[in-house]
């Protein structure tokens, strides 16, 4: 077997390995559903304590995402990748166990806290071990793990439920382990870096940012946008977030080991990404809305209106390894404002057509392939080309960051426009193609493939204090 057969195959089990633990994080979300009802009944909680079942999972991914991403660049990302599945899993087995529902959310915060780093460290593995011609293609694969996880996520709830709501959680456990023992034989130790004092102050100032944000807009009610944002259970969060980001600023640029490298915000083609990442997040939260557009205009039954989610799901998950290998032919550019004109065209349609069944189903599969190029490898294949390789990580998590306050911002006031206008989420759904019309303009800025391929003489991984435009000066 010659040498080059030998590297592909130990690649193709990497990129398994990697595949096997950002499902198990996916599929945790996808399936978490079906044990609510059952949750609420044995805890005997009313529906706003049963929220925080996923505002604890969401604040704690948010918050833990960059602190185990810079520790994944400094330390190495094999014992990190670890540290995460198995965190995942011990938050699991609190979940299944908890006897107060008190501790069902401790555990859902570990969850989140552990999964926080498993899909950023997975990517950074990939920008170690692929070549640059392949990693789309990697990145690709495993971006489809998502699409897939809402495809099996609500059958394999469905065939656990039965069993007792603690084995959608239990069912974690094997799998973490099996994880685990195959990450520490196979996974690289990637680079470490760990001279310099770790980032303390930037680190509790970025989760705190980070919490402000997340808890602010959780608390907007959306029947009463407006009124809410002037509310003292609103605005001191927010007031909280525009102190603490002048305040991360100073200190990031002072730092000897900054959590969020201040080069990393230098590039003009990364500023952008950090742009379309905000804007895919804003628009995948209004996937949550579809079901109730299509109770609104088609009188589909509410027991059955997921259902009408199934076109969307699928495109995703062809979508994105699809998007992945046009990365490495076309590059980032071609995909990207194809996959944005595409989401946007769909969205319009939805929004203008919802009451012809044909027409629902197109759009869906049209939103669904044009945030498979969005929310899998493109975003993430640019931060790999753009980031030095110390820097793979934090890069990864900034995407998830901006992706994140996409979502939490796009959620509420996707939900005020429809509350505004009587349930009119056909309106809503026009507010997003209007943000796709702004994401297709920020995807015409981007780098062309030419220039995505040239040599990164100024890579933002490699800048330090005193750095003007990425290099050292």
């Amino acid at each position: 077997m010659t040498q080059e057969k030998m590297e592909n195959q130990k690649r193709n089990r990497v990129l398994a390995l990697l595949f096997a633990g950002v499902l198990m994080g996916a599929l945790d979300i996808a399936i978490v559903g079906p044990a609510l009802p059952a949750i609420r009944q044995q805890f005997g909680v009313d529906a706003r304590r049963l929220a925080w079942i996923f505002s604890a999972y969401v604040l704690f991914n948010l918050v833990g995402t960059p602190l185990m991403a810079k520790l994944s660049d400094l330390y190495g990302r094999r014992w990190i990748y670890v540290l995460d599945v198995g965190l995942f899993a011990g938050g699991s087995l609190l979940v299944a166990t908890a006897p107060s529902f008190e501790m069902v959310l401790v555990g859902r915060a570990v969850q989140g806290f552990g999964s926080s780093g498993i899909f950023p460290v997975a990517s950074a593995v990939i920008g170690d071990t692929f070549p640059p011609e392949k990693r789309g293609s990697a990145l690709g694969i495993i971006g489809a793990v998502f699409g897939l996880a809402f495809l099996v996520g609500p059958l394999l709830g469905g065939l656990l439920l039965p069993l007792g709501w603690q084995w959608l959680f239990l069912i974690n456990l094997p799998v973490a382990v099996a994880v685990i023992v195959f990450s520490l034989g196979l996974l690289p130790a990637g680079p470490r870096r760990s001279s310099g004092r770790f980032d303390v102050p930037g680190m509790l100032i970025l989760a705190v940012l980070l919490a402000a944000l997340a808890l602010g807009v959780n608390r907007i009610d959306t029947q009463n946008f407006l009124g809410s944002l002037a509310s003292p259970q609103v605005w001191p969060f927010w007031l909280a977030f525009l102190f603490l980001l002048p305040a991360l600023v100073f200190v990031e640029r002072r730092a000897e080991q900054p959590i969020l490298n201040p080069g990393l915000f230098q590039s003009r083609q990364l500023r952008l990404t950090y742009g379309l990442a905000t804007g895919a997040g804003f628009s995948e939260a209004g996937l949550v809305f579809v079901p109730l557009l299509a109770v609104a205009a088609l009188g589909v039954p509410e027991a059955s209106a997921s259902f009408m989610l199934v076109p969307l799901v699928l495109t995703v998950a062809a979508g994105a390894p699809l998007a992945g290998k046009m990365l490495d032919r076309m590059g980032s550019r071609v995909v990207i404002l194809s996959g944005t004109a595409v989401m946007t065209a769909g969205v319009f349609l939805l929004s203008r057509f919802a009451s012809s069944l044909p027409l629902f189903m197109l759009s869906g599969a049209l939103v669904g392939l044009g945030l498979s190029a969005l929310l899998g490898a493109p975003l993430r294949y640019i931060m790999l080309n753009e980031a030095g390789a110390g820097e793979r990580s934090v890069a990864q998590s900034i995407i998830n960051v901006f992706t994140s306050a996409g979502q939490l911002v796009g959620g509420a006031l996707i939900g005020a426009v429809a509350d505004s206008r009587g349930g009119d989420y056909a309106a809503a759904f026009l507010v997003i193609a209007g943000v796709g019309v702004l994401l297709v303009a920020l995807a015409t800025q981007l780098k062309g493939r030419r220039a995505e391929q040239a040599p990164a003489g100024t890579a933002p991984g490699n800048w330090t204090r005193g750095d003007v435009h990425g290099r050292n000066v």
